[in-house]
């Protein structure tokens, strides 16, 4: 089992920064990918930027060059540094992970209990 634990959502003005972190326990060497996803109350989660077991990066088309998904290996924790808010960013931030045991075991996500960002205008 993977556990994830989120942290540093909160309160901040349109234009300001904020860092999101997202620590990995247990069975860490199973992640094959690390996330952010967001919700919005009454929509569906989206991805907001993932790293890959490999370094590999990817962004959602509206972070536009904003934010920065970061990772520190030592401390299996994730960072994603959000900078340039804009009050459409208010949402619940989840932190995810894409776990694979076994390559002959079908992979499945495991997610943080959510951190909420909300950007004042």
């Amino acid at each position: 089992q993977v556990q994830l634990v989120e942290s540093g959502g909160g309160l901040v003005q349109a234009g300001g920064s904020l860092t999101l972190s997202c620590a990995a326990s247990g069975n860490v060497g199973s992640i094959q990918a690390m996330g952010w996803y967001r919700q919005v109350q009454g929509k569906g989660r989206e991805s907001v930027a993932r790293i890959t077991r490999n370094g590999g990066i990817n962004y959602a088309h509206f972070v536009k060059g904003r934010f920065t998904i970061s990772r520190e290996n030592a401390k299996n924790t994730i960072h994603l540094q959000m900078s340039r808010l804009e009050p459409e960013d208010t949402a619940v931030y989840y932190c995810n992970a894409e776990i694979q045991i076994l390559p002959s075991v079908s992979p499945y996500d495991n997610w943080g209990q959510g951190t909420l960002v909300t950007v004042s205008s």
